[in-house]
């Protein structure tokens, strides 16, 4: 063989591999091994069905769970993602040990996407112990007034003064819930700034136009989110995220932060044990962008829709304010014209009507996918008793809306909301069950298992001090009683909260 002949049947053979290598890589030759879940390719080398879950992952699910059952294998972006639909199943995948499912792998390329750094298993730790000890119980009581003070100066701004007190004042409802949480929540979490003090004492006005600032900022760094997070900006998105986040970077920088006064005791801690693990004070300040962004990005769309709902349902506001009205008077309150003077203390007020609002909220709302990354060869026992091989390397997702929240064969009428829904007509709460095994999970809008959300009983409590503030400050009406609600923005959908197109309110104050 001549050298120009042996050159050319080593290039080909190279070629070849390559090209063989290549597919391989994309996933043409991939079968269903044996116990296995059903695998579906779809037609497109590696995009498989990459487009059609972008366009409608609701639909999409729907489809494949009709085609396949409770669990199937699709392959999405060169990423082959089991997709389990029976929510019997769902408390064996949460127990499961993170040397075989793991979430902080996805968790953290999400983290370094968005915010800039990256996270280990000690960082996890910190927030989750710091969140227990400061998130919940007392602790988490006293954030809770510190809250509702905060909530009350955001209200009489709003108010006014004189004869703006006694005026309609149309806004849009999403604005309106989202902007009054995030003001009031900032400033409980992350303090206020001394220089906003005029002679020495407190000028709210003063420190609601920075948050109004920070909000519009909020919301443009929120709609780049989904895409940042992906890593899939492209160059004129990626230069409006590194803006925002230079503008955020400023305004929470360790040295800004050390210099304000009611910083909440979470957030101080857990700047300090980031410092004493050896986190520099940029990634220090990234990690706070990681804290408001958590803190913020579902509990205002969530503060929408549940007052949405209720508006939009009078025998359910009627309902909720008059059990609202009564807890208070039950803890020797009265509820007076202005009802600014009232002391929202949670942890005595009995709501179980409101309490129910709420979790119906969440239900029809929380679009969050719970992920786990496959970091071994692992078998999972189907609650009917089936068992499949999961692969080495894949991912596997639950997307409780779909699979549970609005899931006929567990809740009737499943797109109805319905106040009263989670509970029993003598006022104990509702047990759920599908194919007559009860359900340790019949809703899942915080995600599950030891990753669930930690903030989620402040989330909660955030919701429920702002209907109790909106129902005894405000009259409110829709301008349009008789349009429906909006619909949701599907593209955030894994993400938490489903968030609005706009309608409009007018509150009155009482």
């Amino acid at each position: 063989m001549s050298f120009w002949a042996a050159a050319l049947f080593a290039f080909l053979a190279l070629l070849l591999t390559s090209v063989l290598g290549g597919l391989y890589t994309i996933g043409v030759f991939r079968k269903r091994a044996p116990n296995e879940p059903p695998l579906d390719k779809g037609f497109i080398p590696w995009l498989g069905y990459g487009m059609n879950f972008k366009k409608n992952s609701t639909e999409f699910l729907k489809r494949m769970w009709k085609r396949h059952g409770d669990i199937f294998t699709v392959l999405v972006g060169g990423n082959y993602l089991h997709f389990v639909m029976d929510p019997c199943t769902y408390r064996q995948i949460m127990r499961e040990s993170k040397e075989k499912i793991d979430f902080n792998t996805f968790g953290s390329i999400i983290v370094l996407n968005a915010f800039g750094f990256p996270t280990t298993d000690i960082h996890h730790k910190i927030v989750q112990i710091a969140s227990n000890k400061y998130l919940s119980g007392k602790n988490l009581t006293a954030l809770n007034q510190v809250m509702i003070e905060k909530l009350k100066t955001v209200f009489i701004q709003r108010q006014g003064s004189g004869e703006e007190k006694k005026s309609w004042q149309q806004d849009g409802l999403f604005r309106f819930s989202y902007k009054t949480i995030f003001q009031a929540s900032f400033l409980s979490l992350f303090g206020m700034d001394p220089e906003k003090r005029v002679e020495g004492k407190e000028n709210p006005k003063n420190y609601l136009t920075q948050c109004e600032e920070l909000y519009e900022a909020f919301q443009k760094f929120d709609r780049l989110f989904p895409q940042m997070a992906l890593g899939m900006l492209d160059s004129i998105g990626k230069e409006k995220s590194n803006k925002l986040k230079n503008y955020f970077w400023d305004i929470l920088s360790i040295k800004n932060i050390s210099q304000k006064y009611e910083v909440s005791r979470w957030v101080t801690e857990l700047v300090q044990q980031m410092a004493d693990v050896g986190m520099t004070e940029k990634m220090q300040t990234q990690f706070l962008l990681l804290l408001l962004w958590a803190s913020q990005a579902n509990t205002g769309p969530a503060a929408f829709w549940i007052l949405a709902y209720l508006l939009k349902h009078p025998e359910a506001l009627k309902a909720v304010k008059e059990e609202v009205e009564k807890a208070l008077r039950e803890t020797g309150q009265e509820v007076k014209p202005g009802g600014l003077s009232i002391n929202v203390s949670l942890h005595t007020m009995k709501t179980p009507l409101l309490d129910s609002a709420v979790e119906e909220t969440l239900r029809l709302t929380a679009g969050s996918i719970v992920f786990r990354s496959v970091m071994q060869d692992t078998d999972l026992k189907m609650a009917d008793g089936k068992e499949y091989t999961l692969r080495k390397g894949d991912r596997l997702l639950l997307f409780p809306f779909v699979a549970l929240h609005t899931n006929p064969e567990i809740y009737s009428d499943p797109h109805t909301f319905k106040y009263d829904r989670f509970l029993n007509p003598d006022g104990t709460k509702k047990e759920f069950y599908k194919n007559g095994k009860k359900l340790k999970y019949y809703t899942l809008p915080f995600g599950g298992g030891t990753t669930m959300c930690p903030g989620r009983f402040f989330a909660v409590n955030e919701m429920k001090m702002f209907v109790i503030m909106m129902l005894t400050c405000f009259e409110m009406e829709l301008v349009n009683a008789e349009e429906e609600l909006p619909p949701v923005n599907e593209s955030r959908y894994g993400l938490g909260i489903a968030q609005p197109e706009p309608c409009w309110i007018r509150p009155w104050p009482i």
